[in-house]
C-alpha cells in the first residue's frame, strides 16, 4: 500500500503535518507514505522507515501548469500510488488530484473551513469561536480515507554538536530564543519594542538570547542587535534547518510571532510565548502541544482581521501589536522562566 500525501507550502503549515504523518506512519508500518513537499522542508520530518520525502520546487523546476504535468509524470514513474491525501487544496494540488483520479487513484482532500474563517475575520459581527485546528483538519482527511490517527508524535532528543557550541558556547545559563519576524506585517511585533525586550534580558547574567530569522533585511536587524546587546547571538544564516531545530530544542523558551518558528519549536517540544496581532489562535493555527495561556494578545473589536496577517490595517496603526507593551512580554517571560513555575 503506497500513499501520497501532498502539502507543498508554507513552512508552518508543513510543520503542522509532521505530528499527523509521523503518528500515521508509526501506527501503520505496513503502509509506505510519500510526502510531496518543498525540498527544504525535508529536515522537519523525523526519519521513519516507511516515510519518504519527495521534494519538488513548484516555483522553479515544476513551475506553472506544464510543470505540474511533469511533476505528475515524475511521481507515477517513481511509484505506483494507491491513495492520495491532499492536505493543501490549492490549484497545484487540484491539478495533481485530477490527474491521479483520471488514473483511477482515489483522492481525499482537506476541508479548510474557509466560510467559518471569513466569519471570524469579517469587519462586523465577527463569530468569535475556536475553529478546528489545522492538525485536526489533517487528521480528518486521513479519517475520510478510512484511517484514524491518534496523535502520538514525539521527536527524538538531539545533542548540541561542536559546530553549534562553537557559535553559541556551551549551555550554562537559560537560553531565550526570539523569532521576531513573520511573513506579513500584521503578524510582526514592532522592532523598536522588541529591542527593549532584548535589552532587558541581555543585561541579566543568567540568560543568553538566540535570535532566529531569515532574509537579508532580517539578518541585518538581528546582527545589529547582536552587536548592540551583550549575551545576544544571531543565528540567522548560520545553520541548516536541522541544526536550528536542535537549537530550538535546547532553548528554555521561544518568543515567536504567529509564524513558522512557533511550529518548529512545537515539533521539538519547546515552550513558546506567541504574540498575536491581526491573526488569532481561534483560526486554528496554534502550535502543536502549546498552552493557550502562552498566547499573548489584546482584545480589540477589529481583531482578528485576517487569517494570514496579510491585509492592511483598517485602523492604519497596527494597534493590535503596538499596544502589547515590552513590559507585558518581559513579565510573561520571567513568569515562565521562574524556577517556581511548573513546567
Amino acid at each position: 500500500m503506497n500513499i501520497l500525501v501532498i502539502r507543498m507550502s508554507a513552512m508552518g503549515d508543513v510543520a503542522m503535518t509532521v505530528p499527523v504523518i509521523s503518528s500515521f506512519a508509526s501506527q501503520n508500518p505496513d503502509i509506505q507514505t510519500t510526502v510531496l513537499t518543498h525540498p527544504r522542508f525535508k529536515e522537519m520530518f523525523p526519519e521513519q522507515e516507511n516515510v519518504e520525502i519527495y521534494g519538488a520546487d513548484t516555483k522553479k523546476e515544476y513551475k506553472g501548469f506544464l510543470g505540474i504535468i511533469r511533476l505528475f509524470k515524475a511521481l507515477i514513474a517513481h511509484k505506483q500510488f494507491d491513495l492520495v491525501i491532499d492536505l493543501h487544496d490549492v490549484i497545484r494540488s487540484k491539478v495533481l488530484r485530477a490527474l491521479f483520479e483520471l488514473k483511477g487513484v482515489p483522492c481525499h482532500v482537506i476541508k479548510k473551513g474557509r466560510s467559518e474563517k471569513k466569519k471570524l475575520t469579517r469587519a462586523k459581527t465577527k463569530e468569535m469561536r475556536q475553529l478546528q485546528s489545522s492538525i485536526e483538519r489533517y487528521c480528518e482527511v486521513f479519517k475520510s480515507a478510512g484511517y484514524e490517527v491518534p496523535l502520538c508524535f514525539k521527536r527524538e532528543a538531539s545533542e548540541l554538536t561542536d559546530d553549534i557550541t562553537a557559535i553559541t558556547g556551551k549551555k550554562e545559563e537559560k537560553w531565550l530564543a526570539i523569532a521576531p519576524f513573520a511573513q506579513h506585517k500584521g503578524k510582526i511585533y514592532p522592532t523598536e519594542q522588541m529591542a527593549k525586550v532584548i535589552e532587558h534580558f541581555s543585561q541579566k547574567g543568567n540568560c543568553k538570547i538566540l535570535l532566529f530569522g531569515g532574509g537579508k533585511q532580517e539578518k541585518e536587524i538581528l546582527e545589529g542587535w547582536e552587536s548592540l546587546y551583550p549575551n545576544t547571538i544571531s543565528i540567522a544564516g548560520k545553520f541548516p534547518l536541522k541544526k536550528e531545530l536542535t537549537l530550538l530544542e535546547h532553548a528554555d523558551l521561544l518568543i515567536s510571532m504567529d509564524s513558522a518558528n512557533m511550529h518548529l519549536a512545537s515539533l521539538v517540544g519547546t515552550r513558546v510565548l506567541s504574540i498575536w496581532g491581526a491573526t488569532h489562535p481561534f483560526a486554528g493555527f496554534f502550535g502543536y502541544g502549546q498552552k493557550t495561556e502562552d498566547a499573548l494578545q489584546i482584545d480589540l473589536p477589529c481583531r482578528p482581521c485576517s487569517i494570514y496577517g496579510n491585509k492592511p490595517c483598517l485602523r492604519k496603526d497596527y494597534a493590535c501589536m503596538s499596544q502589547i507593551t515590552p513590559e507585558m512580554i518581559i513579565g510573561k517571560v520571567e513568569e515562565i522562566l521562574s524556577p517556581a513555575t511548573n513546567r
